[in-house]
């Protein structure tokens, strides 16, 4: 068994001054902007995940909240990424429908959620939701799908709300573009920067991966209520005419 605290003091000894500095501003920790006071050690993401590669099968589940109450921005990455790979392997398809795989999926989603306010950057939520969240919407009936994801989208929490767009990736890549955009809709009127890049890319994926016309479809149902942002990210696959089309509107 791999406990978090030699997991901690693997990461703390790895602390890169220099890289600190540049992910502290990168990620906008400053006062007033959205990632205001978070810490970093200063790890490449590659570090991290080495170790979550090393870890995961070793760590037990209840180990990893030690990792989620962390001051360390990465630390607490390591924890997401040690949940998406035991998510990940309750999920082969020999244990879709295997009663104790099933079990844990409900367990780690159930402690996803409860921590979700420690995925506060956009970074921890873009690498965690889609593969935890997303993935467990296509498992499950879509009116507990609905419900669980309607609440996210209605939380008034920042990461909650992005992960509640962002984890529609693994449903467009699945073929269903209607997870997409039923929450593009909902946060179209969203204030912050964050959720325009986050809508706008969602979009964009979704009509790569499902339907061009649909995207097209939304696009003339809402073109004038979206920020010029989400609209930018949207569009970006598109020619250069049919960009300059939308951005003309």
């Amino acid at each position: 068994m791999i406990k978090a605290t030699d997991i901690i003091s693997h990461l703390e000894s790895q602390r890169n001054e220099e890289q600190r500095r540049v992910l502290m501003s990168f990620f906008k920790t400053g006062p007033g902007e959205y990632g205001e006071g978070d810490e970093f050690l200063g790890l490449k993401v590659p570090q991290t995940r080495e170790v979550v590669r090393l870890v995961w099968k070793d760590t037990p589940l209840g180990e990893v909240p030690r990792l989620l109450e962390s001051r360390w921005h990465e630390v607490r990455l390591c924890g997401l990424l040690i949940l998406v790979e035991k998510f990940q392997r309750t999920t082969q398809k020999r244990l879709l429908h295997d009663a104790e795989a099933m079990r844990q999926r409900e367990d780690i989603l159930e402690l996803y959620l409860r921590y979700a306010d420690r995925a506060n950057n956009w970074d921890l939520v873009d690498m965690s939701a889609p593969k935890i969240l997303g993935r467990w919407v296509l498992l499950v009936g879509r009116d507990r799908a609905l419900e669980l994801l309607d609440t996210l989208a209605d939380s008034g929490s920042l990461w909650r709300q992005r992960m509640s767009i962002v984890c529609t990736w693994t449903t467009s890549q699945a073929g269903d573009p209607l997870w997409c955009l039923r929450y593009a809709e909902r946060h179209l009127g969203h204030p912050h920067d964050l959720m325009h890049k986050a809508v706008g890319w969602m979009l964009r994926e979704m009509g790569k991966r499902v339907s061009m016309d649909l995207l097209r479809d939304f696009l003339r149902q809402h073109v004038h209520q979206m920020h010029r942002t989400t609209l930018r990210y949207a569009i970006e696959k598109m020619s250069d005419d049919e960009r300059h089309y939308w951005m003309a509107l």
